[in-house]
């Protein structure tokens, strides 16, 4: 594949970010943990598409997400295994070190609520006093100043546009359902970590403040998705979640694509017992992590989350019982896999509520240019690519990364056979082998360094 190629498509308006920019906020090619800024892209003034991509993601007004998590306290790969003999007895697992430069917790339990629209903030003290949560609350930015960086929480009003000079993003926008549109769009361009419009979102609320004397975020939540049709993604989310158990980490595997024919064919675990997303599909408010744990099938030594493999319509499920069961699911796995899959819908919902994303391609010109495409639909999280291919396309790969402007985080082996594993659900049987399992160790380990 030639650069001149690479170069059209780096600065063309296919989406592609050139070398030299930046995306999500991080030089191209840069460790994605390395900084700690908003998260907002550079195109998310494209149009109210993002507004109603995000909007879709959560009709019910529960809390979705509207941009990149704050830095996750937890490591993913190493914590599935021993500690080794020279690091000693400990009593839980260590936290990154970039991670805990970047959260650390507030230095009072405080809740602050930043906003001068009336309705919106007596409706706000109302949720805080029924679960106890200590709110103060300033009518603007001047006043917010001096509460900002000790509050353990921030809550900002929709009425805010901006936020103060190097002050974190808010934990969550709050706005009521008048305004819904506008108020996905500015999560969006602020970086806030959640959206919550209100009254709708009230009980999801009164639950996050509940919780905010924790400041342990939970889980890690990866999305897959593929940047063409056919890219590997499904089968490298398998993969990732084969090789995450097998090193002892707590996993759950989720089918975000309805209309992909159930993830569970690929694993030959269509007659395992448990649930699948149609049980689900009446979901709201809390779910309990033991409870949603228990009641999942499992494959591989992880757990799964599957569209039925069968010719049945499958109800719908909407988005706010997606928001339920991954908000449960973060807080009872230490890696939650998301397969999102490429559709509107799945990219709308299921996409908004990962931490971070694996974008898979193809060495392939055609493939990089959809892939720069797709990149103007996903949410403004930390993105990385990964090639899938044999040895050859080791060398097109920093290429391709460097135009579409992300980091590069591994090959996926083109090992023969394996669309008809996938086909014969024995996408298990391929996970086993030595390059799949140098593929996804390569992953896991950038992951836990906070690379991703």
């Amino acid at each position: 594949m030639s650069g001149q190629h690479l170069e059209r498509i780096g600065s063309s308006g296919a989406g592609g970010v050139g070398p030299n920019e930046k995306r999500n906020g991080f030089p191209a090619g840069a460790d994605a943990g390395a900084g700690a800024g908003t998260g907002a892209r550079a195109d998310t003034g494209a149009g109210g598409d993002m507004a109603a991509r995000a909007e879709a993601g959560a009709a019910n007004g529960v809390g979705a997400r509207a941009g990149r998590r704050a830095g996750r306290g937890s490591s993913v790969f190493q914590r599935g295994r021993p500690p080794s003999a020279e690091s000693g007895p400990r009593s839980g697992p260590e936290p990154d070190p970039v991670s805990r430069e970047r959260w650390l917790p507030g230095t009072s339990g405080d809740v602050l609520l930043v906003t001068g629209n009336t309705p919106l903030q007596a409706e706000t003290e109302r949720i805080a006093a029924a679960v106890g949560a200590n709110l103060r609350t300033a009518v603007d930015l001047s006043a917010a100043l001096s509460l900002w960086d000790n509050a353990g929480m921030v809550l900002l009003g929709s009425d805010v546009r901006e936020l103060p000079p190097r002050r974190r993003a808010p934990s969550v926008l709050l706005g009521l359902n008048s305004e819904s549109g506008s108020v996905w769009q500015l999560g969006a361009a602020l970086g806030a970590e959640r959206v919550a419009v209100l009254p709708e979102a009230a009980a999801w609320l009164a639950e996050h403040l509940g919780r905010s004397r924790d400041p342990d975020p939970g889980g890690l939540v990866l999305g897959v998705t593929g940047g063409c049709g056919g890219a590997g993604a499904s089968t490298a989310a398998v993969w990732l979640a084969q090789d995450a158990a097998v090193h002892g980490v707590r996993t759950l595997l989720v089918d975000g694509d309805p209309r992909g024919g159930g993830l569970e064919l690929c694993l030959a675990a269509e007659d395992a017992p448990g649930l699948r997303w149609p049980d689900l599909a009446g979901a709201s408010g809390s779910i309990g992590t033991g409870q949603l744990s228990e009641s999942l099938p499992i494959a591989g030594g992880f757990s799964f989350l599957s569209w039925p493999g069968n010719r049945d319509r499958s109800p719908d499920v909407e988005p706010g019982a997606v928001a339920a069961v991954l908000d449960a699911a973060r807080r009872g796995f230490e890696l939650v896999i998301v397969d999102i899959g490429r559709g509107t819908e799945s990219l709308g919902t299921f996409a908004w509520d990962c931490d971070r994303i694996l974008l898979v391609a193809p060495a392939q010109l055609r493939a990089a240019v959809a892939a720069a495409r797709l990149l103007q639909e996903l949410p403004p999280v930390d993105t990385a690519l990964v090639i899938r291919g044999n040895a050859s396309s080791a060398l097109d790969g920093p290429l391709i990364a460097e135009s579409l402007g992300l980091p590069l985080h591994g090959v996926l082996p083109e090992l023969r056979g394996t669309a008809g594993a996938a086909e014969l659900g024995r996408l298990l049987e391929f996970g086993k082998r030595k390059p799949v399992r140098r593929f996804a160790e390569s992953v896991l380990q950038l992951l836990d360094d906070g690379a991703v």
